[in-house]
């Protein structure tokens, strides 16, 4: 398997853990429902996410994980810009993988594509993400 790793927010997507707000102000939110962000694996060739995770422990040497677990808390406090929309987004500072894979080609010379695809990878690290925007 061949992978091109970038930093990522794997954002969890249950209720209580992404708000919008403004125009201008502060906004002060909590998580208020517990869960879990786990590996997300899309693409061809039948790739698992066991699969993809050992491979971007082996290659890269980063502590991502199969899921990690957000507990409810974690208060945050941001101001917002007059005539701006804030935007709170809990989840795990992790990484995203474009990967590819290969198999060996009939006249063993060479290899042939048979599927690739993203991965978002979560790590133990959690956290609100913050971004802006105009509606």
């Amino acid at each position: 398997m061949n992978n091109k790793k970038d930093h990522y927010h794997v954002p969890s997507w249950w209720n209580g853990t992404s708000y919008k707000d403004g125009p201008g102000g502060s906004m002060r939110v909590s998580v208020e429902k517990a869960g879990k962000i786990g590996v997300e694996v899309s693409g061809t060739a039948g790739v698992t996410a066991s699969v993809v995770l050992a491979e971007v422990k082996a290659e890269y040497s980063v502590k991502v994980v199969a899921e990690v677990g957000v507990t409810v808390g974690h208060t945050y406090t941001h101001d917002i810009p007059a005539k701006k929309y804030g935007h709170l987004q809990y989840g795990s500072w992790g990484h995203k993988v474009n990967w590819t894979k290969y198999k060996t080609s009939a006249n063993r010379c060479g290899k042939v594509k048979i599927g690739s695809g993203t991965a978002k990878l979560p790590t133990r690290e959690v956290g609100w993400r913050y971004w802006l925007t105009s509606s």
